[in-house]
């Protein structure tokens, strides 16, 4: 644990429960001295207490992670990042003061980075309202639209670290009550419908009505039956039973941790309760103990464990990136779906890993070499630009049109992990983890990259002036003027 001195953490926690100093240290069997210590940074947070803490109070270890702090020192280098160069009164913030920022206020740093996630959905929802009437009219004074629901639903993931603990052990329960096996899923999944809740599942057949506009899954709670699309195969066709069986059977937990406080519209509810019910289907056929086990004996192979699941390889990876349960973890990943032009359809991260809002991803990320190969695996040693190298694997998904000039879908997944756990997965075979030059230096987006010198760069990096010399030109595309030292 490389983060040791959290005494803010400490002592915020136990205000949130009421209890004084001494009160603590009594359930935690330690002096009311060397508590104090801790809550001022005199001495560090070790293993032992921290267990006693997790063990005492019931919180999750995660909460004084180190990886905690890069999230927040990430998102905090993008908020400083996204501001217009040389602005009245604005001064540079070092690195150090956003360390210290993320270490030792928290709940400060959160709330600057979720304001500055609705100033960012603010000015986009304004520009693409303003689009039909010219740019001269975008970004003008009035009341800012709302957040858009889906980054609320995809933040209040985030904010769990993909992991929601009630729903998987809820799900493993069910998996274990209704002896759901991967060759028996599909019956089992039957059954469990009409049995207990009167649902006729109708499959491509004679009585198979048209879904129109791509639905592959429609419930008529009139008639009680689900429509399943033909274009759906034998593990995505159980997904979309298991799924309805979570609106079924789990109602009442969806809608309550569907009233999160992050969640302000009913429309982010009502995405947070899909993204829930489709967590649930993930868990029941994949469940945690069994799942994780198989993981580890298979290294983590993707394709390995689709077929031991009998499930697709999204599916396998999307699960993955969600085995944080508190004594039992498997590897911690980082989750991404996008499509050619770079846009991300779907981000979980059980890690630090900061996703970027601004300016889409790197370039130079395997992710989008995957599309030269469609259907095979690439992997990649990739250095951020805070030192933090990962091993990522990507291959494409592709979902057919169901008829000849009808539009499919085709996106590159990519499941990525910090190379300490990369021994421990099997596409780590041949790579030379030790070397440094192996890894390809990427960036979290070409705005907020510190790589001024990448010739791959697609926008200049906001907050930063250009040197602009007419007699002079450079491989990278927006060279920037280096600040002056001080003593010059």
């Amino acid at each position: 644990m490389r983060k040791t001195f959290m005494g803010v953490q400490l002592r915020r926690l136990r205000e949130e429960r009421g209890l004084t100093q001494v009160a603590l240290a009594r359930t935690l069997g330690l002096s009311a001295s060397y508590l104090n210590q801790i809550e001022q940074n005199q001495r560090p947070l070790t293993v032992p207490v921290l267990l006693k803490i997790s063990a005492a109070l019931g919180v999750d270890v995660q909460r004084f992670s180190d990886d905690e702090e890069a999230r927040l020192i990430a998102g905090l280098n993008e908020v400083l990042a996204d501001q217009p160069p040389g602005g009245a009164g604005q001064e540079q913030v070092s690195l150090a003061e956003i360390r210290e920022l993320a270490a030792s206020m928290p709940a400060v740093a959160r709330t600057l980075i979720g304001l500055h996630g609705r100033y960012r959905q603010a000015l986009e929802r304004l520009d693409a309202l303003a689009a039909p009437w010219g740019d001269e009219r975008s970004g003008q004074g009035g009341e800012a639209p709302p957040p858009m629901a889906y980054e609320e639903v995809r933040d209040y993931f985030f904010a769990h670290h993909n992991h929601m603990a009630e729903l998987d052990a809820a799900a493993e329960h069910c998996a274990a009550q209704w002896g759901m096996e991967p060759r028996r899923a599909e019956s089992l999944l039957l059954q469990r419908l009409e049995q207990q809740h009167g649902v006729r599942v109708v499959t491509p057949g004679p009585e198979m009505p048209v879904l129109e506009g791509g639905t592959l899954r429609r419930f008529d709670a009139a008639s009680n039956v689900l429509y399943l699309s033909d274009r759906l195969e034998g593990g995505q066709r159980n997904f979309h039973m298991a799924t309805q069986l979570a609106f079924l059977e789990m109602e009442p937990v969806l809608r309550r941790l569907a009233q999160d406080a992050r969640l302000s519209s009913r429309e982010a509810r009502q995405l947070a309760r899909i993204g829930l019910a489709n967590y649930f289907a993930g868990a029941l056929l994949m469940p945690y103990t069994a799942f994780l086990r198989a993981a580890e004996e298979e290294g983590y192979d993707i394709e390995r464990l689709g077929q031991r699941f009998g499930v697709g390889f999204e599916a396998v990876c999307h699960r993955l990136s969600m085995l944080q349960r508190p004594q039992a973890r498997g590897i911690p990943f980082i989750f991404i779906r996008v499509d050619r032009a770079g846009n991300i359809s779907k981000r979980q991260s059980a890690t630090h890993f900061h996703f970027s809002r601004i300016g889409g991803t790197c370039p130079l990320w395997n992710v989008y070499e995957a599309f030269a190969q469609p259907g095979r695996i690439a992997t990649q040693l990739a250095r951020m630009p805070d030192g933090r190298t990962y091993l990522w694997v990507a291959r494409t998904v592709q979902h057919g049109g169901g008829a000849w000039g009808a539009p499919g879908k085709l996106h590159a997944v990519a499941l990525g992990c910090d190379i300490e756990h990369a021994p421990r997965w099997v596409y780590s075979k041949g790579l030379n983890l030790a070397d440094p030059a192996a890894a390809v230096p990427i960036g979290m987006g070409c705005k907020v990259c510190e790589r001024t010198s990448c010739p791959q760069r697609a926008f200049p990096p906001v907050g930063r002036a250009l040197e602009v010399d007419e007699r002079r030109s450079t491989l990278a595309p927006y060279p920037v003027l280096q600040r002056l030292l001080s003593n010059q």
